[in-house]
């Protein structure tokens, strides 16, 4: 699998247009100069419709959630029309923060379908609250690739991208992210958990991505001991020069 991917994730941030195209310009910078990755900027959606028109070559444009309806009277919410016209090619879903909100397993899973169906691709974020001496937390896992990948075949499934974001881990200082093995580890049981419900081809051609509390000093251990094909960034990617060493890292790995 030779697909390496960094994308950052800008949650509610920063607070205006001119941050947003200030810190766009120094990843595209960065980006420049690091062609083997592909990096995506994932904005506010305010903030999207700018920054994909202006354009940042090579950066790509992705939304941070999409509404599970096509279209219809749902105040505040965002279409999958809508975000496929302001040009972004990936949609992240299921992340832990839409979760603890209340998005079930169920709006993923028919988030995923509609997005599959408009040729854009699914970022489908899974991770564990916490982890227990027993394992239940593999269970978690396995619940929430399953659910999610409900209806999808497997040829569309080789089109998804998977963003493992342990919750515990969000947040926390560089030190306190996973370790590289215990990233390995994990990374072996989504891809036995895609195995099962697909085969071990298949299994293996969905990218996987670690998310949680990545910064410049611990991205490089973690991508070559985590067997991740790349990093979904919060924090550190609001930081064009931090961000920028992620994806230099990953680009030379």
């Amino acid at each position: 699998m030779n697909t390496k991917l960094v994308i950052a994730n800008w949650k509610m941030n920063p607070q205006t247009l001119r941050e947003a195209k200030r810190i766009a310009g120094g990843i595209k910078t960065v980006a420049s100069k690091n062609r083997k990755t592909q990096v995506i900027v994932c904005p506010s959606f305010l903030h999207l419709i700018t920054l994909s028109s202006v354009g940042h070559k090579p950066i790509s444009y992705g939304a941070q959630n999409v509404f599970c309806e096509k279209d219809g009277s749902h105040t505040g919410e965002t279409s999958l029309s809508m975000l496929k016209d302001a040009g972004v090619s990936h949609i992240i879903l299921g992340h832990s923060e839409r979760r603890a909100k209340g998005e079930t397993s169920e709006d993923v899973q028919k988030k995923i379908s509609l997005v599959l169906k408009e040729k854009l691709i699914p970022i489908l974020c899974i991770g564990e609250a916490e982890r227990d001496m027993e394992g239940e937390y593999l269970s978690v896992i396995k619940n929430e690739i399953k659910d999610a990948l409900k209806d999808v075949s497997q040829a569309n499934v080789k089109k998804i991208v998977i963003a493992y974001e342990p919750v515990w881990a969000i947040g926390k200082t560089g030190e306190e992210a996973i370790t590289g093995r215990d990233l390995h580890e994990m990374t072996l049981y989504i891809r036995k958990v895609l195995s099962d419900l697909y085969n071990q081809r298949t299994a293996f051609s969905v990218p996987v991505l670690y998310g949680g509390s990545v910064t410049g000093n611990n991205a490089k251990d973690i991508f070559s001991e985590g067997e991740v094909q790349g990093f979904l960034v919060g924090r550190a990617s609001l930081d064009a020069k931090e961000f920028g060493k992620i994806i230099s890292i990953v680009n030379k790995a």
